[in-house]
């Protein structure tokens, strides 16, 4: 596969995730940003997919980006960081979301274990989408992040050069 074809449309991933439900293979779901891929992304994702058969990244859309990390951001159009992020050998599959919340779309992945950043908790991570996960029979690992690799902390280094 390609990375062009490794992105999915909302209707090619449901068929693409019925044929791996079909076929008994354990999907791994993800989401987030990826504003600017860093070697914490690739850490975060390479130990996400160890958990499965096959490793699907929920991407936030432009608008959706701009409404969780404000007005200058995504610094990468969402057509850039899908295709990056499909270029991973780790990432199996990507799919763009609207919403500022991936509620809907882990209603549709259904995934059998949804990775989320060590920052969050069964508390503190969106009660949406634990239920969202939790009714479709999947369940929910955390991931502690690489310290000192952000996008956010990236960022602030470029502004001091």
């Amino acid at each position: 596969m390609t990375s062009a074809t490794k992105i999915l449309a909302s209707e090619a991933m449901r068929a693409w995730r019925a044929g791996l439900r079909a076929s008994g293979r354990i999907l791994v779901v993800t989401n987030g940003c990826f504003d600017i891929l860093h070697a914490g992304h690739v850490s975060y994702l390479e130990a996400a997919r160890s958990l499965g058969d096959a490793l699907l990244v929920g991407m936030n859309g432009d608008e959706s980006v701009r409404q969780l990390k404000g007005p200058e951001r995504p610094v990468v159009p969402e057509g850039d960081r899908a295709r990056i992020l499909a270029g991973l050998g780790c990432v199996d599959a990507v799919c763009l979301f609207p919403e500022k919340r991936c509620t809907r779309f882990l209603g549709e992945a259904r995934p059998d274990v949804y990775v989320k950043g060590g920052d969050y908790t069964l508390e503190t991570i969106d009660q949406g989408e634990r239920q969202a996960v939790e009714s479709a029979g999947g369940r929910i690992v955390f991931i502690p992040f690489l310290p000192g690799r952000s996008t956010t902390g990236l960022l602030e280094k470029i502004r001091r050069l």
